[in-house]
């Protein structure tokens, strides 16, 4: 991604900059998901890592949902993407900014991210590789979404 797309996304999400009061409390708090998770652009990967200091996938969601919204969400992505309070969403057309994206093979979930809009989501890929935010349509990512959770704001 090239740092004008990172400087728009973040501008988009920046509550700071002069973003009309939302009529809807919960497009807020979608606000305050997306500006955390933009912040940790650029934050190393680390296996089971759920701090600033490094992220695994699923570390990366429950951090930016516990600090941001005081959501506790489970552990793992697969246990994530069987969360029963949350809404079940098959069709990525019904995506919305800041739903949990899940990707895996033959329905078996193994990765995680937040959807931002666009077709793009942010996550934490793998290892020697620093959170950012990949297109969902293209590259490794196109075959692999199984499903995505609409965690209630």
């Amino acid at each position: 991604m090239f740092a004008g797309d990172v400087s728009r996304l973040l501008a988009a999400y920046d509550l700071t900059q002069g973003v009309p009061a939302q009529s809807n409390p919960a497009e807020g708090r979608v606000q305050q998901v997306l500006k955390a998770a933009m912040g940790l652009i650029g934050t190393p990967y680390r296996w089971g890592g759920t701090s600033a200091d490094g992220f695994d996938c699923s570390g990366l969601v429950g951090y930016v949902f516990r600090n941001t919204l005081g959501i506790e969400l489970p552990r793992v992505s697969r246990d994530m993407a069987s969360k029963a309070d949350a809404e079940l969403i098959r069709d990525r057309a019904q995506l919305n900014p800041g739903d949990l994206v899940f990707f895996g093979l033959r329905g078996r979930v193994s990765h995680v991210g937040i959807y931002v809009g666009d077709g793009q989501f942010l996550h934490a890929p793998s290892r020697g590789k620093d959170v950012r935010v990949d297109r969902m349509d293209s590259g490794y990512w196109s075959n692999r979404f199984v499903q995505a959770r609409r965690v209630e704001l």
